[in-house]
């Protein structure tokens, strides 16, 4: 436990982002223990996937700081990527904190909250960039970085404990192409300031060099664009601004038009118009007009680029898009990397793309994407800048956070810890002490409803998913006699491997009701007793003739 029971200490607490690359939440207080003040930092989501079926968002599960909240300063958001403002609109309720946040993020999460009907209840503060400001005992100054989307900001936080720099998402980018290059003045003046902590981005940290440029991929890809005949769709992600503008440029510098396609691709254009961006470019098209012109006048951007289902592209390599159709000579340049765990949707999404005769290019074949985070060269730099005392590795599994304590040590970092979702760290000049763990976990965005990931629907999901389903329906009246039934119905089972589905309803109909004639009549007039053993008859039946177990629901209905 913490030393420093009856004086003010400083506490870094993730709920989430280690552990993960993504669904990011850090936590810091000040104060006596137990009685600290609050603010956050990020607010995130991650996204479902085959082992959430049904479920498409994931957010951190505030319970720990939502019991504080009366406590709780401020919401503070780095930048505008899902994975660190995505959950706001929903957890806000929770929480009631102001939001602070730099024009372009404030832009979109002005948007998020309108949809939620929360704008005119959230005090949303739009801080300049480089801008100061101060929560409590918490004096936070924003330092640029350069990343792959507007206005990325690290954080510099002052406290009576010592100085903290929150890195957020960066990369090192010399000619980033939107925004300002990386502010290293003012890192370097935090470095001498004193860093106690410096709490760092880990996702490349398994990556030797630099991420490389922006600038680079620019060239690429208008090269790429002009070697183009047929329509051309550009597949990136919304929020990479600085990609959409190389698109746009690239589109440009071949004599090609261009058209947004996709919901997110309007909204983040009109985000980065609010900040100045594309002022120059020329006026964009729409989708009808798109499709009334040569195949070689025309580039597309879209949104889908990890094949989710009800994107853009998706829809379009299925034939079901209003307007937008892509043949044979056409191509799509995935200008972006796979993430983890999207193979499978994305390499079927290039599939029905190929079907069509499409030509499909990815990173793979030219250099026309660079990651938005730093590699370990850019982390060695950022240590050179920075010269924290405690180094607190976060965004990234845990693999990554090790690898990254490791780095930290060869860099003569004195102090080191890797934490995982719910540690409780205290900071200090003696180092990074673990002083408590908190509840921690993930919530579920199941439709309009929110639930613990640990429910039992989605675990019953998943069963039904892999076994299928059998209800069994039986009528019994008041003398504990069988008047009607058993009735079976199937869903989701393959026919059986003799491919016979009357032989094998009337197998399990009959395994029910030798069942229910093995119960006594005082059984027989217990409707739980009934419907267990006829459940075990019956699963044990199917069993045999599938080879596997599916759920079995038994309905008695008394007459």
């Amino acid at each position: 436990m913490s030393k420093s029971t009856s004086a003010d200490r400083l506490v870094f607490v993730p709920l989430g982002g280690c552990g993960e690359i993504g669904m990011n939440l850090n936590l810091y207080g000040f104060g006596l223990p137990g009685r600290e003040k609050w603010i956050i930092v990020d607010l995130g989501v991650t996204f479902g996937d085959a082992s959430t079926p049904g479920v498409e968002v994931i957010m951190p599960d505030p319970a720990f700081i939502t019991e504080r909240a009366k406590d709780l300063l401020g919401i503070v958001l780095t930048h505008a990527h899902e994975d660190h403002m995505g959950a706001v609109a929903t957890l806000w309720p929770q929480l009631r904190a102001p939001v602070y946040a730099t024009p372009f993020t404030a832009y979109l999460m002005r948007d998020r909250l309108a949809e939620a009907d929360l704008l005119d209840q959230v005090e949303l503060h739009e801080i300049p960039l480089r801008g100061r400001f101060t929560l409590g005992a918490f004096d936070l100054e924003l330092v640029t970085l350069t990343h792959s989307i507007p206005e990325p900001n690290g954080l510099i936080i002052r406290t009576p404990a010592g100085l903290i720099l929150h890195t957020g998402d960066w990369k090192i980018d010399p000619n980033p192409l939107i925004g300002e290059t990386i502010d290293a003045e003012a890192l370097m003046a935090a470095g001498e300031e004193g860093v106690l902590a410096m709490v760092c981005d880990s996702t490349n940290v398994l990556s030797e060099g630099m991420a490389g440029s922006e600038a680079d991929v620019r060239e690429e890809l208008i090269k790429l664009v002009g070697e183009q005949k047929g329509r051309v769709a550009v597949a990136a992600f919304a929020s990479n601004v600085a990609r959409l503008q190389t698109a746009v440029e690239a589109a440009e510098a071949n004599n090609r038009a261009v058209c947004l396609v996709g919901r997110s691709m309007h909204r983040m254009m009109g985000a980065a118009r609010h900040v100045g961006l594309f002022a120059d470019a020329r006026p964009f098209i729409d989708e009808e007009e798109a499709a009334s012109m040569p195949k070689a006048r025309v580039l597309y951007l879209c949104t889908g680029s990890q094949g989710e289902p009800r994107a853009a592209l998706s829809r379009i390599a299925s034939g079901t898009h209003r307007h937008v159709k892509l043949s044979s000579g056409d191509s799509v340049l995935f200008s972006s990397r796979v993430i983890p765990g999207n193979e499978k949707s994305i390499f079927a999404l290039q599939n029905a793309l190929a079907a069509k005769g499409v030509n499909i290019i990815t990173e793979r074949e030219r250099h026309i994407h660079v990651s938005g985070h730093p590699c370990r060269d850019e982390l060695r730099q950022m240590y050179a800048w920075a010269r924290p005392r405690i180094a607190i590795p976060v965004h990234g599994e845990r693999r990554h956070l090790v690898a990254h304590a490791k780095l930290a040590r060869e860099l003569q970092v004195a102090h080191g810890f890797a934490p995982r979702n719910g540690d409780m760290i205290e900071l200090s000049s003696a180092g990074a002490d673990l002083v408590d763990e908190v509840p921690s976990g993930r919530l579920h965005r199941d439709g309009s409803v929110l639930t613990p990931a640990d429910d039992g629907s989605l675990r019953m999901r998943k069963k039904l998913a892999f076994g299928g389903v059998i209800s069994m329906a039986l009528a019994v009246d008041e003398k504990a006699r069988l008047v009607s039934g058993p009735e079976v119905n199937f869903c989701g089972l393959p026919d059986p491997a003799h491919d016979d589905f009357a032989q094998a309803e009337d197998d399990l109909i009959l395994s029910a009701e030798r069942a229910f004639k093995s119960l006594d009549k005082a059984h027989r007039q217990n409707e739980r007793a009934v419907e267990d053993v006829v459940q075990r008859a019956v699963r044990k039946t199917a069993s045999g003739i599938w080879g596997k177990r599916p759920h079995v629901e038994v309905i008695v209905l008394p007459v």
